[in-house]
């Protein structure tokens, strides 16, 4: 059978087909080799295909201009602008971050380290004395849970910056210590000047463990009296007369004063290193230049040490009932 002779008989098949469903809605298809259009389906509804077509496709996106930044110029009127068209830009490029008020105060002191890393400084223990703030503290001023470690590389940041010569340090690095340090400062707390009274008398008050002694030193002989006692009659131990009069003997003035005192509380032990405190405070008073010999002496430090206290279920502070197996 030849191409043509084929072609021939499906079209009388096709138009068989026509005649015999006539009474039906169809559609009517068009062959490519009658026609030259493309072949269409066209509904017998109200709608016609093109109603069809915008409805099935999507809408085009128009996307807002950019904003033209130039066209605020301090010399002409600024243009009105939509707040629609405006886009929020957060204040700080850690704002989504999870704690961005300490990221940005972390990268600021880095930034002014690296800025006055050359300037000469001074050994740690010449610097300067600052009581910083707390994590605690720092947690509430930035409102961020910020971990132990990550503030204590601030501090660092901070102990650096503080050891700066103070001749030299810049003002920008002293208002950005102060952010960092406590209301209160070592240097506010300044005691009250020793007096001496009309009787030529310095009065001087010590502590240790729980006893106390108040001591007058005044110019005379050498004379020690302590509770209406004299010193080898108070105190039995050798050490402990030794500790009663230590701010004298370390600095040579047992025969220069006489000492009067009172003490109460605890042993005896702790009445003879609260008296050292008392005498060595009343001594300053006479002659302050004392002090830097006193404290080599170790006489002006309070010592803090207590007995710990027994706890229960224990032999003694830390010592438990010995366990038997059998």
């Amino acid at each position: 059978m030849s191409r043509a002779e084929l072609q021939r008989r499906l079209l009388q098949a096709t138009d068989a087909l026509g005649a015999l469903s006539l009474s039906r809605p169809q559609c009517q298809r068009a062959l490519s080799f009658r026609q030259n259009s493309p072949s269409q389906c066209l509904s017998t509804t109200s709608k016609n295909s093109a109603e069809l077509t915008s409805e099935n496709s999507q809408e085009k996106f128009t996307a807002a201009p950019p904003i033209d930044f130039n066209t605020f110029n301090k010399a002409k009127k600024p243009q009105p602008l939509s707040l629609k068209t405006l886009r929020v830009i957060p204040a700080s490029p850690s704002y989504f971050s999870a704690k961005p008020t300490f990221t940005d105060d972390f990268i600021n002191l880095s930034a002014l380290l690296r800025k006055v890393a050359t300037l000469p400084t001074v050994p740690a223990s010449e610097a300067p004395r600052v009581a910083w703030k707390t994590i605690h503290q720092y947690r509430i001023m930035v409102n961020e849970p910020v971990k132990t470690l990550r503030y204590h590389r601030i501090l660092d940041i901070l102990h650096r910056l503080n050891r700066i010569h103070p001749s030299l340090m810049p003002e920008e690095v002293r208002e950005a210590m102060l952010r960092y340090k406590k209301a209160a400062q070592p240097e506010d707390r300044i005691p009250k000047p020793g007096v001496i009274d009309e009787l030529g008398r310095a009065k001087g008050v010590g502590r240790r463990k729980t006893s106390s002694a108040v001591a007058w030193v005044v110019e005379g002989e050498g004379e020690v009296l302590v509770n209406g006692k004299n010193l080898s009659q108070f105190f039995g131990r050798l050490h402990d007369r030794e500790s009663a009069v230590w701010a004298l003997k370390a600095t040579e003035r047992l025969d220069k004063y006489n000492v009067w005192a009172l003490v109460q509380g605890g042993g005896v032990t702790g009445q003879a290193e609260a008296l050292t405190l008392a005498v060595a405070k009343a001594l300053l008073v006479h002659e302050p230049a004392l002090k830097p010999a006193l404290r080599r002496a170790g006489c002006i430090t309070r010592d803090p040490r207590k007995v710990e206290r027994k706890k229960a279920g224990h032999v003694k502070a830390r010592k438990m009932p010995t366990w038997v197996k059998r």
